[in-house]
């Protein structure tokens, strides 16, 4: 499987995975000039940016800590740019969560960091 694939098949197994926890998706692979969210939901009246992060083994460390200081930085910015673009989204509390994902495609497991780190 290429690397885009098993991005695409991470990414719908960590959708789902939130969706079955009552969360809503708004948008999906948003890109702008300042990078790419991979997924945009509700979760009741909060805004919630995920960063879906695959890891096929643990010797590079887990996926939620593979999203370091200049990731968050270009996941605030993007987040940014899609509130100005949905205003009716801008007033809402937001939060950016870190789903990482290991495990085979019969056998996921998610280890889903809500609220992962701060917009500073």
């Amino acid at each position: 499987m290429s690397t885009r694939a098993t991005g695409i098949h991470w990414e719908n197994a960590a959708l789902l995975h939130v969706q079955n926890a009552g969360l809503e998706l708004l948008d999906r692979n948003f890109h702008c000039r300042l990078g790419e969210i991979d997924l945009i939901l509700t979760d009741r009246d909060t805004i919630v940016f995920a960063e879906v992060r695959y890891r096929g083994d643990g010797t590079r460390g887990d996926g939620a800590a593979s999203v370091g200081a200049a990731k968050q930085a270009k996941l605030v910015r993007a987040a940014q740019l899609w509130l100005q673009a949905q205003p009716r989204y801008a007033s809402l509390p937001c939060r950016f969560d870190v789903i990482g994902c290991t495990g085979t495609p019969q056998r996921p497991q998610f280890d889903w960091v809500r609220n992962a780190f701060d917009a500073v």
